[in-house]
Formats: C-alpha cells, sequence, structure tokens
C-alpha cells in the first residue's frame, strides 16, 4: 500500500505559537502525508492572516472566516461585512469558527448569538459551509442551527466530544463530525470512542485543531506539548483501529467526504 495522504480540516497555523517556525510546521505536515490544511479563521484579524498565508500555498491550504464566539465582544457589523468580503476569495471554504460557547462566556451569551446570526447570514450569502464551535450551549444552538437549516449548504460540528444525544441532534440535521486528537486520550474520550461507531462513514472528518488537543497517547510526546498537523495520522490510525477498519478504507472515505464538504481541488504533487 502506498503512502496514505490527508487532509487536517482544522489547524489554527496562526496561532502565535507558531510564529518563530510555521513554514517548517507546514512542510513537515506535507512530509508526513497531510496534503492539504484547511486553517482556521477565529477573529477578523486572523481570518485575513490565514488567507495571507493560504497564498503562500495556493494548492495546499484553505481557511475558514469567522468570529470564535470568545471575541464575539471585539466585533462590530463593519467586521462583519469585512468578513463577507473576504468570503469570495479563492482560498476561503468555510464561514468559521462560528457557534456559542456559555462554558467560559469570554464574551457575553447575547453577544455571541448576535455574531452568530450575522455569521449565518454570510454563509447563508456566500453559500459556503458553517465551521461550527460549541460548547454548553447545544440546547441553543441547535435551535439557531434549525431555524436556519435551508439557508446554509453544509456544516461541521468541529471538535464534537459531545454526547450520544447531541451527536444525533447533529446528524438529523445533515451535519459532519469532527473528530480530534480528543478520540486518543483514555481518560475523557472514552465516550467518544464508543460514539465513532454512530457516525456515518459518508459524515466523518479528521482534524489536529493544533496546537491544542495534542493526542494524548503520542509517543514521545513533544516537549513543547504542542500539537502539529504532522499527528493527523496517528488520530488517524487510532480512529481506524477503534472502528476495526482498514486505514486505507477510512482514507478513502474520509478523502471524499473532505473533498466534497469544502469543494477542495486535489492538488498537483
Amino acid at each position: 500500500m502506498g503512502k496514505l495522504n490527508w487532509i487536517d480540516i482544522g489547524v489554527n497555523l496562526t496561532d502565535s505559537s507558531f510564529d518563530k517556525d510555521r513554514n517548517d510546521v507546514i512542510e513537515q505536515a506535507f512530509a508526513n502525508g497531510i496534503e492539504q490544511l484547511v486553517i482556521t479563521g477565529t477573529s477578523l484579524k486572523e481570518s485575513i492572516e490565514a488567507i495571507a498565508l493560504c497564498q503562500q500555498y495556493p494548492e495546499h491550504l484553505f481557511c475558514t472566516v469567522g468570529v470564535h464566539p470568545h471575541y464575539a465582544k471585539d466585533h462590530q457589523k463593519a467586521d462583519i461585512n469585512e468578513l463577507l468580503a473576504l468570503s469570495s476569495e479563492p482560498c476561503v471554504v468555510a464561514i468559521g469558527e462560528m457557534g456559542l460557547d456559555f462554558n467560559r462566556n469570554f464574551s457575553e451569551p447575547s453577544q455571541q448569538i448576535t455574531i452568530f446570526e450575522q455569521q449565518l447570514e454570510i454563509a447563508s450569502n456566500a453559500q459556503l459551509p458553517l465551521f461550527l464551535h460549541e460548547r454548553d450551549a447545544h440546547k441553543q444552538q441547535l435551535e439557531m442551527l434549525s431555524s436556519h437549516r435551508d439557508d446554509f449548504t453544509h456544516a461541521v460540528a468541529h471538535c464534537f466530544t459531545g454526547s450520544k444525544e447531541e451527536l444525533y441532534n447533529y446528524l438529523d440535521l445533515d451535519l459532519h463530525i469532527g473528530i480530534t486528537g480528543w478520540v486518543c486520550d483514555e481518560r475523557r474520550g472514552i465516550s467518544l470512542q464508543k460514539l465513532l461507531k454512530e457516525i456515518p462513514p459518508n459524515r466523518l472528518m479528521i482534524e489536529t485543531d493544533a496546537p491544542y488537543l495534542l493526542p494524548r497517547d503520542l509517543k514521545p510526546k513533544p516537549k513543547s506539548r504542542r500539537n502539529t498537523p504532522s499527528n493527523l495520522p496517528h488520530i488517524a490510525d487510532k480512529i481506524a483501529n477503534l472502528l476495526n477498519k482498514d486505514l486505507a478504507q477510512l482514507n478513502d472515505e474520509i478523502q471524499k467526504n473532505t473533498r466534497s464538504f469544502f469543494k477542495l481541488p486535489p492538488p498537483n504533487h
């Protein structure tokens, strides 16, 4: 079997932890079989930075543009209008990271809901999929997604770690499910490991969420504790084992899902 190629749908490459070696991290990912990366936009500033980075690697890097709920308080209506303008850039493949986070409430829930509504409108206008974040806000988020379901094309529950009920709620809306290295944690990831088999094969995508969520069972662990996209094959291998599925079959399914969802052209190797 030849080397398998993967797509990481969630990489925070604009994060400051990559400032000293960002291009090395990207090149290392390519060397490790990650052929394309989707950079996560979490604010207007980081969305602009993500686009600039994509333009350096036009066949291999793509991005989302959006406002994470933590940063809702920092954004005005004018920023939302600028996000709509950015959404037409060729490298932009989704709107987000968007959603609700009532766990830490870095922004007031009312601010989060307003920004979420505005981004749903952008996605509808741009006809781009949603890259969703949600924590301790499932009921409210589900209601908002349900009422707007006819307005957006696709959506992925990024970094899903929820319950079986929450999973089925999202699947009932035809959402895709993004799985991270959380599934490699023998403590916190047990319930997610059991839920993997409930995810239809045509709904599954994978991501590192780098630099966060370093797989707990990675050996040797990097001294920095920083996650990188190069760890994606490790996550894929774990998922294949848990599903008792051939890795090549899993790769084929996930690649088809991801290319279709984001409309990604295959790179010219």
